[in-house]
């Protein structure tokens, strides 16, 4: 039998700050075509879930701008 070793691998937050504006970067860039899109909606439905998965996009930036906020007080005081 072998055995493997099955050690985590380090814990590297350095660039997280950087992966999260890129992940905000995205999610507004993602808003926005479907914003765009709303023009050419065919029904009533396909706007509600248009508009429903924008608000979900909003809500994400929420929680992408408050770990932004974790990472950098973080990244101050040593944290890693």
């Amino acid at each position: 039998m072998t055995l493997y070793n099955n050690k985590p691998k380090p814990d590297d937050r350095s660039d997280n700050v950087e992966k999260l504006q890129s992940m905000i970067h995205d999610t507004i860039e993602n808003m926005e075509a479907a914003e765009e899109s709303l023009a050419y909606a065919n029904n009533d439905e396909q706007r509600r879930q248009i508009e429903a998965k924008n608000e979900r996009r909003r809500e994400s930036l929420e929680a992408f701008r408050e770990e932004v906020k974790d990472e950098a007080r973080a990244s101050q005081n040593n944290e890693f």
